[in-house]
């Protein structure tokens, strides 16, 4: 399993945020699987955002929970974060990440988003 972050690398305070996983070599829909957002600040460590499981179903840090969704699209094997009302600390590498019990971890290789005005 291969995933793939993308986004837009730099955003204003108070705007939303938009990243997308493209995963290739498996399916997102595969049983057992739990698809996640996982972030690390500059100097600081991981920090688990959520995740969207196999059914479909999203779960979140209480963090992150009030201004976080993560969603999916099945056809085109993708995964979706959406952060709003961004501040400054939310600058990180944001991390896709996909996990079964009995399977290895995967994670893609990061992307920065950097929030500035």
């Amino acid at each position: 399993v291969q995933l793939q972050e993308s986004g837009p690398g730099l955003v204003k305070p108070s705007q939303t945020l938009s990243l997308t996983c493209t995963v290739s070599g498996g399916s997102i829909t595969t049983n057992y699987y739990f698809w996640s957002w996982i972030r690390q600040p500059p100097g600081k460590g991981l920090e688990w955002i959520g995740y969207i499981a196999y059914s479909g179903n999203a779960y979140y840090s209480p963090s992150f929970k009030s201004r976080t969704s993560i969603s999916r699209d099945n056809a085109k094997n993708t995964l979706y974060l959406q952060m709003n009302s961004l501040k400054l600390d939310d600058t990180a590498v944001y991390y896709c990440y996909a996990k079964a019990p009995w399977s290895r971890a995967y994670w893609g290789q990061g992307t920065q988003v950097t929030v500035s005005s």
